[in-house]
């Protein structure tokens, strides 16, 4: 996610947490390489670095194993997040949360750095998983896939109508962001909190690997509305970086020139 952003020319605080293992060492090495701070990248002893092995065949991504833990962080480890966090907060643009499920985020710390940032007019955007769906009430743009939605609201997306319909609840449960529902090779739709909804086709031409698609998504709206752009001229943006994103093999950033050329 950070080199997402530090590719389309932003500038990343990055917060998170590793192990004290090569493989922590090794992400936080890369992080220094690539000129993003690991200042807010905590190490947890006996916690091991979460690792994902991505398997291809002909080009294509085909299976993935991850080796991880998803016990929650401890309490002086959550103490030190939200430290950094709030901290950080005086001098960013927008907050943005990537929620992999891992332990590292539960409901208290979303809240209160909710609340801090939007508390200060902070720019706060979301890419949910599943087992902290609904804590980001009061976020500006939340982000989920349609596999999400689906199992957090125990429905089928068959057609636009269900997607509309569910859209809908989720930005009266979610206390009225905006909801980018993105659905793959069917691109992607923005609903609105005034009750209006946009379809935006997905744009890539041959899609070889999605790794990573999300994050990229995330990354290029959060960014767009930092600089001011329309919930609407975020998606399409965000719409246009996932088609270059998705038409590479391996979890590639989308530079901010390319990204530019094909808008």
């Amino acid at each position: 996610m950070a080199q997402n952003i530090s590719s389309l020319k932003g500038l990343p605080i990055l917060a998170g947490v590793v192990g004290r293992d090569s493989a922590g060492e090794r992400l936080k090495r890369i992080l220094e390489e690539k000129g993003i701070a690991t200042d807010g990248v905590f190490v947890e002893e006996d916690r091991p670095t979460t690792v994902k092995t991505r398997i291809m065949a002909q080009h294509q991504h085909i299976l993935r194993v991850d080796k991880e833990s998803k016990s929650p962080i401890s309490d002086e480890t959550k103490r030190k997040v939200v430290e950094f966090v709030s901290e950080g907060l005086e001098n960013a643009d927008a907050l943005l949360f990537e929620d992999y499920d891992k332990g590292v985020l539960d409901g208290g710390i979303i809240g209160e750095l909710v609340g801090l940032a939007k508390s200060q007019g902070k720019v706060v955007t979301a890419d949910p998983k599943f087992d902290h769906f609904f804590e980001y009430r009061g976020v500006d743009l939340f982000k989920p896939n349609q596999r999400e939605v689906e199992a957090v609201m125990g429905v089928r997306l068959t057609n636009g109508q269900s997607a509309s319909r569910v859209g809908r609840q989720l930005v009266s449960k979610l206390g009225d962001p905006s909801v980018l529902l993105t659905q793959g090779e069917k691109g992607m739709v923005l609903f609105l909190p005034e009750g209006e909804e946009t379809h935006i086709a997905a744009v890539a031409r041959e899609v070889f690997d999605v790794s990573g698609a999300g994050d990229t998504v995330i990354a290029a709206a959060t960014l767009a509305l930092a600089a001011g752009a329309s919930p609407r001229e975020a998606a399409v943006i965000a719409n246009s970086a996932a088609g270059i994103g998705v038409s590479r093999v391996g979890v590639v950033p989308v530079d901010f020139e390319e990204l530019w050329e094909a808008i």
